[in-house]
This record gives structure tokens, C-alpha cells and sequence, in this order.
């Protein structure tokens, strides 16, 4: 056992680290148990009636349907990348190590989509049967169905990284990349594939039910209502556990390989630390999520659990870092950095305060500007008195708003780690910032028990409708729904922002891995990446632009489906008896469509995110994909906020309206909504969501090509083969995805034929 850990059986590391390394794991398995703890409570619960078992039962078939074709379409994909890896490193030992570590981030994260959404689907029937006579109830089992997918992300990323670090010691950096890269790829595809199957069920249900035939959004006589809740699991369950768990991931790998480079091995271990006191952290705060029946304050307890959750983490990690930071020899540091202790460096509890803090800050900027009380979204809402045009002219502006506070606040949170590592290596100041990103995500169990809630609660609004339960019962599920549209825009908020702190911190592991291939310094290497360079400014460039190119794709993408979703619904509603209520109209046709074509837009922008570095990298060299990285995260971060918070805008503006303001259901201004809404489903919940996982895996691509980039800068035939096939391939991704699909040119054709 000693042999097979490395770390065990080196003499640098002390018997309290060792200790310490065992019980992370332990802590790490801890979150799984609890994980368990919450199943079998939750599947405990009353399932309600008969017909709304029949219901749920539908949307869980449904989305295992579409999430096991989803792996059968990539997992090709995944071998080829697991061999191509193990030719990233020169070392067989750890060529072997990371092509494993590959697939086991592709595993994790596959786990965590997977099992979090069968959860979600187990627990919307149950929250919809508690709803008959409890909000406090239906709270408690929505929160802690969403725990569940919260602790297994928690647990496996924390499992992963450390037991990396524990086979591989020093040389743990350069398997983690794979490990990170596979939890990546996998939530790049689990957020396209599953955005574009839940939108264009949602635009398609909207789009026919309310706009034209004025029916509630989960009549069970419209067609796409199973559709549009296997979305609902398959985009914000599954799609959004993947993202987090990803963020989870490549935070960990750039803090250990920033730290090592820096404190050495105590580097590696402080934030491992960090990480099991969060899941101590927020298995306290996630159960003591609870209301009254009086109170009936849903977001008020969320709020209450996450900042008793922020509150034990910041002291555990102060606690550690007071006790383990300590560095005998260490120049003395100023009072505010070690407490006036020689040889204590508390520079990275710091660092991590910040990260804290600045989780706190996105989630106050998204709900300010989400929440439907507040001053945006009442402007929104205004403005659908007024018109469709209006509508979406107000929403444009909140999310471009919303975008410069967002990146104010993580300007901000990086000056802070700046300064407090100013006048000091590079390096360290490359580790605040990567420790500022654990610090933002060691709260990751709750960012995504608020996330998973949120379809949680709109999958049981959806079955009380469809199961037609008691207006009491319903007025619960809608408070629980509204207050989940919320919770869902705060975590996309904090995906986002972690997912730029992410990439910064692998920007800098990018120019440190530079340093040790060229044999430079790091202060040589910075000033080659200056903007002034032409061939780095070029980079810059086509970074800025590849987000709106994947945006493109992936909209394009949710509108062609949700063409075949409104023809499939108007052909269905021509059934008279449909309309009438007297025939159970054809759902499986319906989550077939939506599934064959979110498989058919899947590969395209998942090759796009892996081979525009290796274009970039192979032909303009190794300063100029740097510069490419650099826009990449200055562009996709902007345009996600925006898509983002515009979307969630437009959201709770038409729930606003729907509550029986500016004539409510049924008005104009209602209609207008319902149009803002629509035009915001495939920003806000595909193309924006999905910006996240593509930065980071642009940045994960280019540091494993970095040695291949370094050594093909002399003219080679190979790289140009490379380059050649990589930009034949991208030209064809782009062409396929302006070409309608036979079915889309089949309803077309009987339309022009019709008028």
C-alpha cells in the first residue's frame, strides 16, 4: 500500500500531513455517505396519487432516454482522446496515469450528471405530494434532493484530486491535467447537448401553447409538456452538475500545480484542506434549509443555509491555516500576513477569504438583477405593457449591465489576491489567484443543491398542473418554481465567475508549463505575451471571437430543433380530440425529436473547443495561443453574464406578469412576456451556461499540447497535417451546422405547399 502511495512513503511529508491526506478522503467519502443519507430519505416520501406517478414516471424515461444516447454518441470521442493523451507525456508512467485520470473525470462527471438527475426525477413527484399539505415540507424535500447532486460532486472531485496527489506525489500536476480535462469535455457536452434538448422543448411548448392556443405552460393537452420537463433535468440537472463538478475540478488542478511551484507540497495539501472543510461545511448548511408554515420564506432559508455554510468553512480554514501554515526560516511577513508569528504565512487563508467573498457578491449581483421583485425585472416586466419590442429591448439592457458589475467583481477579487501577494514571485501571486477559486467553490455542495432545486421545484409545478391538484397545492409549487428561477440564475452566476477565476489560474500554470519547456523564467516569458507583439494580438483576436462562434452554433442549433418541436405541437393540437382533452396526446414523439436532434448538434461544438487552440498553437506558436486564451476569458466570461441574467431577466419578468400584474395571464403585456422569455431559453440556459466548460477546455487543451506547440515551432510537416485536417474539419462543423435537417426540410416543403 506504502509502494502505491507516494506520498505515504516520502520522508518530505510528515506523519500530521499524512494523517491529514487520509482524512481528507475520509471526508471526501463522508459526502458520499451523506449523499446516501439523503436518497433514501427522499425516496421515502409519498409519491402522490396514481396519475401523478404515471407523469413523473414519463419524464424520467424520457431523460435516462436521452442521457444514455448522449454517452453512446461520445463515447468514441472519449477513447480517442483517452489514447491521444497518453502520447501527451513523455514519461510512460505518467502517459498511463493521465490517460486513467482522463477517464476517470470523464466517469465522475458522468456520475454526477447521471445520478443527480435520476435523483431529480425521483424527487419532483415527491415534492408535488408534499405540496398538498406542507410548503415547509415540499421545501426540505426540493433543497435536499438538490444536496444530493451537491455532495456528489463535492465527494468525487475531492476523492479524485486527492488520491491523484497521494499516487503521484510531485508529478500529481501533470495527471491531474488529465483528470481535469475529462470532467471538463464531458460537462462541455452535457451543457450543449442538454441546453439544446431543453430549449427547443421549451421555446416549442411556449411558442404554441401560450402564444397561440393561450393555454397554461404545462397543459397536459401540449404535446412538448413531458418534453419540456425532461429538459428541465437533462440541461439544469445533469448539465449544470457536470459544469460545477468541472469548475471543482480545475480549480484543484491549478492550485496544486501553482502551489507546488510555490510552497511546495504545503501548497498542494492547504487546499485540499480547504476543500474537505467545505464538504464539512456544507453538509451543516444544506440541513439546516428549512421554513415554517407561516413564514413560507423559501429563499430566506437557502440564504440562511449558505451563509451558515460560508461561516464554518471560513473559520475551518483559518483555523488550519494558522496551525499548518508555518514555514521555519521564512522571512518575516507584516503583521496583517502572519500575525507577527515568524515563519507563519497566512497569505493563502487570505486568498481564499476572497474567493468566499466574491461567491457572496455574484450571488447578490445575479439575484439583484434576476429576482422578480427586484428593480431590473420590474423594469422588464414594465416594459411588456408596452410590447414585444420593448420587451426585448429592456432585457438586452439589464444583461449588458449586469455583465460590467459581474466583471467588476472579479476584477476586484483578483486585485485583492494581487496585492496581497504584491512584491513577491509571480508565482505566488499566480496561487492567490488559484486559491481564490477554491475559497469561490468550497461551497460548491450548496451553489448546486440551490441549482438542482430549481428544476426540482418547476418538474413538481409541472405535475401538479398536469395531475390538476388543489389551487392551494398549486399557489405552493408556483412560489417554490419562482423561487427556483432565481437560485438557478445565482448558480449559472457563480459558475461563470469561477469558471473565469479558473481560467486565470490555468493562464498562469500555462506560462509557468512555458517556462519549464523552454527553459526561460517566468519573468523572461511574460513579456513576450505583450499585446504589442503582432502574432500575440492576433491571438487575442480569434480568442475574442471563438465564444461568439460557439454561441452561434449552439443557438442555430436550439432554433432548427424548436421548428420540429411547434410543427410537431400544431400538427397534434389539429386532433380534436387532443384539444378536447379526451386523448393523451403523443409526448414519447415529441422527447424523440428533441433527442434525435440535440445528438446531431452535439459533436459540432465540442470539436470547435478542441481544436481551435491546436490550430492557433501549431501555427502561430506557443505566445500567440496565450493571447488566444486571453481573449477567450475576457469574451466568453462578458457574453455568458449577458446571455445569462438577460435571459433570467426575461424569465422572471414573464412570472411577474403571470402572477396577475399588467393584466396578467392571457394580456398583451403577458404575450409580450412570453416573447422575452423565449428569445432569453437558449441564452440563458444553453449557449451562456455552456460558455463556462468551453474556456476551460480550451485552456486544459492548450496546456497538454504546450510541449507538442514548443517542439513543432520549427517548420514540421506533421503540425502542418495537424493544422490542415483541424481547419478542414471546423470549415465542415460550421457548413453542417447552417444545413436544415431532412426533417426540417420535409415540414418546410409541406408548408410552402400548403400556402
Amino acid at each position: 500500500m506504502q509502494a502505491l502511495f507516494t506520498v505515504m512513503a516520502d520522508p518530505n511529508f510528515s506523519l500530521w500531513e499524512r494523517v491529514a491526506l487520509w482524512g481528507v478522503l475520509a471526508v471526501a467519502v463522508l459526502g458520499l455517505l451523506y449523499a446516501v443519507f439523503l436518497t433514501v430519505e427522499m425516496l421515502g416520501k409519498d409519491q402522490g396519487t396514481k396519475e401523478m406517478k404515471r407523469i413523473s414516471e414519463a419524464i424520467r424515461l424520457g431523460a435516462n432516454a436521452y442521457l444514455n444516447r448522449q454517452f453512446r454518441t461520445i463515447f468514441l470521442l472519449i477513447l480517442i482522446l483517452t489514447a491521444l493523451l497518453y502520447f501527451t507525456a513523455g514519461d510512460q508512467h505518467i502517459a498511463i496515469g493521465r490517460a486513467c485520470a482522463f477517464l476517470m473525470g470523464s466517469l465522475f462527471s458522468g456520475l454526477v450528471g447521471f445520478i443527480g438527475m435520476n435523483m431529480a426525477v425521483q424527487g419532483n413527484v415527491r415534492v408535488a405530494a408534499a405540496s398538498r399539505t406542507s410548503f415547509a415540507e415540499a421545501l426540505k424535500i426540493a433543497y435536499r434532493t438538490g444536496t444530493i447532486t451537491g455532495m456528489l460532486t463535492d465527494g468525487l472531485g475531492l476523492l479524485g484530486g486527492t488520491l491523484i496527489f497521494m499516487v503521484y506525489g510531485e508529478q500529481a500536476y501533470e495527471v491531474l491535467l488529465g483528470f481535469g480535462f475529462g470532467g471538463t469535455l464531458l460537462a462541455l457536452f452535457m451543457r450543449v447537448g442538454g441546453g439544446i434538448y431543453t430549449k427547443a422543448a421549451d421555446v416549442g411548448a411556449d411558442l404554441v401553447g401560450k402564444l397561440e392556443k393561450n393555454i397554461p405552460e404545462d397543459d397536459p393537452r401540449n404535446a412538448a409538456t413531458i418534453a419540456d420537463n425532461v429538459g428541465d433535468n437533462v440541461g439544469d440537472c445533469a448539465g449544470m452538475a457536470a459544469d460545477i463538478f468541472e469548475s471543482y475540478e480545475v480549480t484543484i488542478v491549478s492550485a496544486m500545480i501553482l502551489g507546488w511551484a510555490s510552497f511546495g507540497h504545503k501548497g498542494v495539501i492547504f487546499p485540499l484542506l480547504v476543500r474537505a472543510v467545505g464538504v464539512i461545511s456544507s453538509i451543516v448548511g444544506t440541513y439546516l434549509v428549512k421554513t415554517s408554515e407561516e413564514a413560507r420564506a423559501a429563499m430566506k432559508a437557502i440564504h440562511t443555509g449558505f451563509m451558515v455554510s460560508a461561516l464554518v468553512s471560513i473559520v475551518g480554514f483559518c483555523v488550519i491555516g494558522f496551525y499548518y501554515l508555518r514555514f521555519p526560516g521564512f522571512t518575516v511577513l507584516p503583521n496583517w500576513a502572519s500575525f507577527g508569528i515568524p515563519g507563519l504565512d497566512m497569505r493563502p487563508v487570505w486568498t481564499t477569504l476572497i474567493g468566499i467573498v466574491l461567491a457572496m457578491a455574484i450571488n447578490y449581483l445575479t439575484d439583484h438583477f434576476t429576482a422578480p421583485e427586484k428593480g431590473p425585472v420590474q423594469f422588464v416586466a414594465r416594459s411588456t405593457q408596452t410590447g414585444h419590442a420593448t420587451t426585448i429591448i429592456s432585457g438586452i439592457a439589464i444583461g449588458y449591465e449586469s455583465s460590467v458589475w459581474a466583471i467588476l467583481v472579479i476584477a476586484l477579487a483578483v486585485f485583492a489576491s494581487y496585492m496581497i501577494y504584491y512584491g513577491t514571485n509571480p508565482t505566488y501571486i499566480a496561487y492567490g489567484v488559484a486559491m481564490c477559486g477554491i475559497g469561490m467553490l468550497t461551497l460548491t455542495g450548496n451553489n448546486i443543491s440551490m441549482d438542482v432545486f430549481g428544476p426540482v421545484a418547476d418538474n413538481a409545478n409541472g405535475i401538479g398542473e398536469m395531475a390538476h391538484l388543489d389551487k392551494k397545492a398549486r399557489q405552493t409549487l408556483a412560489d417554490l418554481d419562482a423561487c427556483g428561477n432565481t437560485t438557478k440564475a445565482i448558480t449559472k452566476g457563480i459558475a461563470i465567475g469561477s469558471a473565469v477565476i479558473a481560467a486565470v489560474s490555468l493562464f498562469n500554470a500555462y506560462l509557468t508549463d512555458i517556462a519549464k519547456y523552454t527553459g526561460q523564467t517566468y519573468e523572461q516569458i511574460v513579456p513576450l505575451l505583450s499585446i504589442s507583439e503582432p502574432l500575440v494580438f492576433i491571438g487575442f483576436l480569434i480568442g475574442g471571437s471563438i465564444p461568439f462562434l460557439f454561441s452561434s452554433l449552439t443557438i442555430r442549433a436550439v432554433g432548427r430543433a424548436a421548428f420540429l418541436i411547434v410543427q410537431e405541437v400544431r400538427q397534434q393540437f389539429k386532433d380534436k380530440a387532443i384539444w378536447a382533452g379526451t386523448k393523451t396526446p403523443d409526448y414519447a414523439r415529441v422527447v424523440s425529436i428533441c433527442t434525435q436532434e440535440a445528438q446531431r448538434e452535439l459533436i459540432g461544438p465540442g470539436l470547435l473547443a478542441v481544436l481551435a487552440p491546436v490550430i492557433v498553437g501549431l501555427m502561430l506558436h506557443k505566445e500567440a495561443l496565450g493571447g488566444f486564451l486571453a481573449g477567450i476569458i475576457l469574451s466568453g466570461q462578458l457574453l455568458a453574464v449577458f446571455m445569462s441574467n438577460a435571459g433570467g431577466a426575461w424569465d422572471n419578468a414573464k412570472k411577474f406578469v403571470e402572477d396577475g400584474h399588467y393584466g396578467g395571464k392571457g394580456s398583451e403585456a403577458h404575450k409580450a412576456s412570453i416573447t422575452g422569455d423565449t428569445v432569453g431559453d437558449p441564452l440563458k440556459d444553453t449557449a451562456g451556461p455552456a460558455l463556462n466548460p468551453l474556456i476551460k477546455v480550451m485552456n486544459m487543451v492548450s496546456l497538454l499540447i504546450l510541449p507538442f506547440v514548443v517542439k513543432m515551432e520549427m517548420c514540421s510537416l506533421i503540425g502542418w497535417v495537424i493544422v490542415g485536417a483541424s481547419l478542414v474539419t471546423l470549415a465542415v462543423v460550421v457548413y453542417r451546422s447552417k444545413q436544415e435537417s431532412p426533417k426540417t426540410l420535409k415540414w418546410q416543403a409541406a408548408i410552402d405547399q400548403a400556402s
